[in-house]
């Protein structure tokens, strides 16, 4: 399970943020990015002594400014879920393991390594007409 897949999967749930500076950050998650950048809904925040409060309808917060997050256990749950359904739904699909469907990388050799084009080199280079690749025909 990756950080950020737990996180994507945490969204509406409780959310504690605590910033390199100190202040925490009460709320529920809105949205992360791959950049851990977070957006909260009803957030309570405080500051660093534990003194002073504030309650916001909204809030942003850049996650390189991210010391450490808090989620409850029903995160980890999601995750587990959700990479249950993923694995399921992608072994009923069928196909032939090599990404769309495709032949793989390339059609190797010409010829099956055999010299069936009068000694005229390999056809092991990429591209096609004169002088592409190695060995590319007569001079």
């Amino acid at each position: 399970m990756l950080p950020l897949s737990l996180l994507k999967s945490a969204t509406t749930l409780p959310l504690l943020v605590e910033l390199k500076s100190g202040t925490t950050y009460n709320g529920r998650l809105v949205n992360c990015d791959t950049y851990m950048n977070l957006n909260l809904r009803d957030v309570v925040c405080t500051s660093k002594e534990g003194d002073k409060f504030w309650k916001l309808n909204e809030c942003y917060i850049r996650g390189s400014s991210v010391k450490y997050l808090r989620l409850p256990e029903d995160a980890v749950e999601r995750v587990k879920e959700e990479d249950e359904g993923r694995w399921k739904g992608s072994l009923s699909g069928g196909g032939s393991g090599r990404g769309y469907g495709g032949r793989g990388r390339g059609a190797g050799r010409a010829g099956g390594g055999r010299n069936y084009n009068n000694g005229r080199g390999g056809g092991v280079g990429r591209g096609r007409g004169r002088g592409s690749g190695r060995g590319g025909g007569r001079s």
